[in-house]
């Protein structure tokens, strides 16, 4: 298993689709913007087979060369995105929901009404340089996995009923069901209604809070790409302490104006110290003595049904490997995961091998019913997974499944291999209660 984003470039092109004119390129490498920028010839090529692959009825999505994975997409028969990755491991999963989640932010920032009805280009181009920043945060190494997950990213509260308390107070103080509070580009509490919003736009506006630069308060336009992509909202954000932000979404009513401090104060001052405790919440995401394993170096917990995940590589303190490498192996590992292991409507009798770079195993149990389209094949339906990666490393991947919850373990080279089972069921018997 490739080290997901070791020292690699991507190249993200986004084009009108039916006169194959650049609306923008956007680079990174190594997890930081690039002004390397890939020459017309290059991206004219790109966008023109794939323009003659729809001309022969051929739907051309990705390719692979020696070192670099293209992947194609076109919205609504009006935008065609393309990126190009030669960052080590990355899979095709990865990058089709990186175009998912850019088209998501430019639909958020700009509307569907202006990417498919183009009647300016140059004033297009110009609107869409408002979503750069937030785009910029999908190519390099976010510190949130929600752009591949599809799953918000969310935290553990040590205090989570006082503020949900508070928060639905606050919501009906001032006139809008839709309010959240963010730390760090993940969500601490929401009310129902925000839990309600569909994707991408559930995953987007926390992330787009989170890339922001620092502001006292914002009234920011945005659009909902499911639930309202032509008609724009109003996203409100407030900051009670720096980096942990209330937001709201409405409509024309209330006024930023109204949200006076008075009313902050009302809901919000009783709540000082467990509103403090929130910010240590971010890249943890588990609250102060909450007790991991030992061999835990970072874990992934996903609950499908609600859309929601905790996803945290700072459990434990500064042991190698370091935190950026912690990420880009769980990563990697979802995306094994999700489309070899766990697939929707697909479950593999065994493990196929993955090189001689690493040891893998599946455990299979008997499981439900299986839908009706598998029920001819016999299939079983695999409850967990591990690779031990290698040579040299020693760190240990492990997967559980368990009704809606996955859970995603990296774990030292010490946690013996015959524990890794107990461990993770262990664990997400711990988290389940929390998500």
């Amino acid at each position: 298993m490739g080290e997901e984003g070791t020292g690699g470039t991507v190249h993200l092109l986004c084009l009108a689709a039916s006169s194959g004119v650049p609306l923008f390129c956007r680079s990174s490498r190594g997890g930081a913007p690039a002004r390397q920028q890939l020459p017309f010839s290059v991206i004219g090529s790109l966008n023109g087979v794939h323009m003659f692959g729809q001309n022969l009825e051929v739907q051309l999505s990705s390719a692979r060369t020696e070192d670099t994975t293209v992947v194609w997409k076109s919205f609504h028969d009006s935008i065609t995105l393309i990126v190009l990755s030669s960052e080590e491991g990355t899979s095709e999963l990865r990058l089709e929901r990186l175009l998912q989640m850019v088209f998501g932010a430019m639909v958020l920032l700009v509307g569907l009404e202006e990417l498919t009805n183009i009647r300016n280009v140059e004033r297009l181009k110009k609107e869409l340089r408002a979503s750069y920043c937030l785009i910029d945060s999908f190519l390099g190494e976010p510190e949130l996995i929600g752009d591949l997950t599809q799953c918000v990213d969310c935290v553990i509260p040590p205090e989570g009923s006082l503020l949900q308390e508070a928060l639905s107070g606050f919501a009906e103080a001032a006139g809008t069901a839709f309010v959240s509070l963010v730390v760090s580009g993940r969500v601490v509490a929401a009310t129902e209604s925000w839990w309600r919003l569909g994707l991408p736009e559930a995953v987007l506006l926390p992330w787009l809070v989170g890339s922001l630069p620092p502001q006292a308060a914002r009234d920011y336009p945005v659009y909902l790409p499911h639930g309202s992509p032509t008609v724009p909202h109003r996203l409100l954000t407030l900051t009670l302490l720096p980096g942990l932000e209330l937001c709201l979404l409405c409509g024309p009513h209330p006024p930023l104006s109204q949200l006076d401090p008075q009313l902050l104060e009302r809901w919000w001052q009783p709540l000082l110290d467990p509103l403090r405790a929130c910010l240590t919440l971010g890249p943890r995401a588990l609250p102060d003595g909450f007790a991991l394993h030992a061999d835990i170096l970072g874990l992934l917990l996903l609950n499908l049904e609600r859309k929601r995940c905790l996803f945290t590589v700072q459990a434990l303190g500064d042991k190698e490997p370091a935190p950026e490498q912690r990420r880009r192996l769980l990563r990697n590992f979802y995306s094994l995961v999700t489309t070899t292991y766990f697939p929707p409507g697909r479950w593999p009798a065994r493990c196929p091998a993955h090189g001689a770079t690493l040891e893998s195993q599946v455990a299979q149990e008997p499981g439900p019913p299986e839908k009706v389209e598998d029920a001819g094949h016999g299939a079983q339906l695999p409850r967990a997974c591990y690779l031990v990666l290698g040579p040299g490393m020693g760190w240990q991947v492990v997967a559980l499944q368990l009704g809606p919850r996955q859970l995603l373990l990296l774990l030292s080279p010490q946690s013996p291999t015959h524990g890794l089972r107990a461990l993770a069921t262990h664990t997400l018997h711990a988290l389940t209660p929390f998500l």
